[in-house]
């Protein structure tokens, strides 16, 4: 009889970091990037590993660290989030060219609807462009059986495996199912293979020609092995893939076939024999129409209702009660299972606005003081929402502030631009576009945003923050020479909190031609709550405030306008002290008696 497995109610990426210890992975890699990160960040807090483990720079270093592994003969994952998987796809096409030797797991989480992400794109199709097995779990438990076996079938077909977790599998909570860890004592050892290993044209033609007669064992398998299913019970199916199966099996009709897709390529036989016993087909999956362009293909004069027919969205996320009315407008359930539900009682909008405190939002009060009538590229980070302040026009990718900034300066010569990057952002990917900014002779301001840490992500070291993932002191990197290495010439540091030298800095660098770096240092206001830094907090002086509104205009969230028109400040007050430069009558001043 087969041992019970102990069940612990665990965050999805919990249970997918567990999958990793069962299965005896050897080497840990990733960029963080929501709604992934607590895959490493879990991981890195097991007591005593026996793996390797490390936050890289970017996810293609993170990736191309984990593949070097996986030729030693070690188990190796690499963790990033979809748009991230932009970043490591040119070594992750060569990859299934050259194979791997100990498995190897490529954990793209994706985020319909964009929760926290720029777009929504469809990790699936760098499978398919890529040629490699992909896993589509339908829920936490299934995400991570899969992710226990996951190197199983990257060894016995020698391919990565992509892993492919949405953010409703990653954030959600669930009673899971464990197995026992499995500690590895593989010792790592690289075998010299240049046909394998060195994609020259010689070598990559027959590679290629391997790669492509594996797709259809790979697809016989992921049948065989139940990832791919079907359940025939009537003349009408629904063909389902990832979380949309786990929400067509709530409210599916019991005289209406259910066809499973959790993972890929699909074996097309099996999709033409199972979908050739319906009449018609409604096939429901987010995002791209991936599954339903397959099931198109072999469907002959069975009816195919998807998302290129309108039945379903292309965008967003899905629900129960949106697959609901798919169904129902199918014909496949009667009537709507949830009835409309009666509108909330209005509230105030809350938009998300910078911490209290934080470095981000005095640099951006001073940028707009300064350049009052500049462009403002930026990135991605928490000072993507000086967007609120006016301080943010243009945000697209990790690291694409500078190369912007710099194609907007060369097309706008008489206007002044000043791009807004982060520290981690920067060791990402901006360096380059610094250099090339140099190179090129750009007019430019460039502000890096020092807080010492990956914050938006949930506060990840960074080769700025003077330790690795693993709590290991390392050498901190000098943003100062990193940049003067770059070719900029005039590089400065300065305090955010200290208003007027920040204002003076900014007016130096606007005089100057060419590329200017600022490089604004303070650290996380959260961090420093967490570590047990304080300042004492600021408070107003009634008799002095002569309700102008000026510290309240800076938008602090510590600051408010009591009943009589007067500034406070509440107990969100980190004491940064920004107001008090503002205030024209001095009428802020820390607490206590006044100096």
């Amino acid at each position: 009889m087969a041992e019970e497995r102990k069940k612990q109610y665990l965050l999805g990426n919990a249970a997918i970091a567990h999958a990793c210890l069962e299965a005896g992975v050897d080497f840990v890699s990733g960029y963080p990037g929501t709604p992934s990160s607590e895959v490493v960040d879990t991981l890195r807090g097991v007591k005593d590993p026996w793996y390797y483990l490390e936050w890289s720079v970017n996810e293609k270093v993170a990736f191309e660290n984990a593949i070097g592994a996986s030729w030693c003969g070690c188990r190796s994952i690499v963790t990033m989030k979809h748009v991230g998987l932009n970043v490591a796809a040119d070594p992750l096409m060569t990859s299934a060219y050259t194979g791997v030797k100990g498995g190897f797991v490529v954990l793209s989480a994706d985020d319909p609807f964009a929760h926290s992400s720029q777009n929504e794109q469809d990790s699936r199709m760098y499978a398919k462009f890529a040629q490699i097995p992909c896993l589509d779990p339908k829920d936490v438990q299934q995400a991570h059986d899969m992710m226990a076996d996951a190197w199983n079938i990257s060894e016995k077909f020698a391919l990565p495996v992509l892993f492919r977790p949405t953010t409703r599998i990653c954030h959600s909570k669930s009673d899971v199912a464990l197995g026992k860890e499995n500690p590895s004592t593989r010792k790592g050892e690289f075998v010299r293979d240049p046909k394998q290993y060195v994609v020259i044209p010689a070598h990559t033609r027959p590679l290629h020609a391997i790669l492509t007669k594996k797709q259809a064992e790979v697809a016989k398998y992921l049948v065989e092995a139940g990832y791919n299913s079907a359940v025939v019970r009537g003349e009408r199916a629904v063909i389902a893939g990832g979380i949309s199966a786990a929400y067509v099996e709530e409210i599916l009709p019991e005289d209406i076939s259910l066809i499973t897709i959790g993972a890929y390529p699909i074996d097309v036989d099996w999709l033409a024999e199972n979908v050739a016993k319906h009449t018609e087909v409604l096939v429901v999956e987010e995002l791209m129409p991936i599954v339903e362009e397959a099931v198109r293909q072999v469907a002959g004069t069975v009816t195919v209702h998807g998302k290129l027919d309108g039945y379903l969205p292309h965008e967003g996320e899905f629900s129960t009660a949106l697959v609901a009315k798919a169904l129902q407008k199918a014909g496949y359930l009667k009537e709507d299972p949830f009835p409309p539900e009666k509108q909330p009682t209005a509230v105030a909008v809350r938009p998300p606005i910078l911490c209290p405190g934080c470095l981000h939002r005095s640099v951006f009060y001073a940028m707009k003081k300064v350049f009052k009538d500049g462009v403002f590229p930026s990135d991605i980070g928490c000072y993507t929402l000086g967007l609120q302040m006016g301080a943010v026009d243009t945000t697209i990718c990790m690291g694409a502030s500078i190369t912007v900034g710099s194609g907007i300066a060369h097309s706008c010569p008489e206007t002044d631009v000043v791009s807004t990057i982060g520290d981690s952002t920067f060791l990402h990917t901006g360096v380059n576009g610094l250099i090339n900014a140099v190179y090129n002779n750009t007019n430019q301001t460039v502000i890096i945003l020092d807080n010492r840490i990956t914050a938006m992500t949930g506060h990840q070291p960074n080769p700025n923050t003077g330790v690795t993932a693993t709590g290991v002191e390392s050498p901190k990197i000098s943003l100062e020479e990193l940049a003067r290495a770059c070719g900029v010439s005039f590089v400065e540091s300065v305090d955010p909190y200290d208003l007027t030298d920040l204002l003076e800095t900014l007016k130096a660098a606007k005089e100057k031609p060419g590329v200017k770096v600022i490089i604004a240092k303070q650290p996380c206001v959260i961090m420093n709550k967490r570590n047990g830094v304080k300042r004492s907090r600021y408070v107003v002086d009634a008799d002095r405030c002569t309700k102008c509104g000026a510290c309240i205009r800076y938008g602090c969230p510590a600051l408010e306008i009591d009943e009589n028109g007067a500034a406070v400040t509440t107990a969100l007050c980190t004491g940064c002290g920004v107001c008090a430069d503002i205030c024209p009558a001095g009428a802020l001043h820390r607490g206590g008696a006044r100096q």
